[in-house]
């Protein structure tokens, strides 16, 4: 990016220098150098700023949607850990009470 600035400002250096040398308006020539340096520089800038905003937007947005997806999958889990948990609880007290499993209870 840099390097077409450089160009770019160059070629506009020559073609003013040579412009000057074959006429007599000299004070306009260097106002249209200054201008043009000017607008050059301008548009670099902003082109510069507006691609490091498009990156840190899709960064924070990439890492939003991580953490979002890393949240619902944990959701998911732990639902999935107290379903199964309850399901064993529920058929081992079931089994107990049916009589299936005899299981020796503490003080009974």
């Amino acid at each position: 990016m840099m390097v077409v600035v450089v160009v770019v400002l160059v070629v506009v250096v020559v073609v003013v220098d040579e412009y000057e040398r074959r006429s007599e308006k000299k004070n306009m020539v260097v106002l249209l150098v200054v201008v043009v340096m000017v607008v050059v520089v301008v548009v670099v800038m902003v082109v510069v700023v507006v691609v490091m905003v498009m990156m840190v937007v899709v960064v924070v947005v990439v890492v939003v949607v991580v953490v979002v997806v890393m949240v619902v999958v944990l959701m998911v889990v732990v639902l999935m850990v107290v379903v199964v948990v309850v399901f064993v609880v529920v058929v081992v007290e079931v089994w107990v009470v049916v009589g299936w499993l005899s299981i020796p209870l503490v003080g009974v």
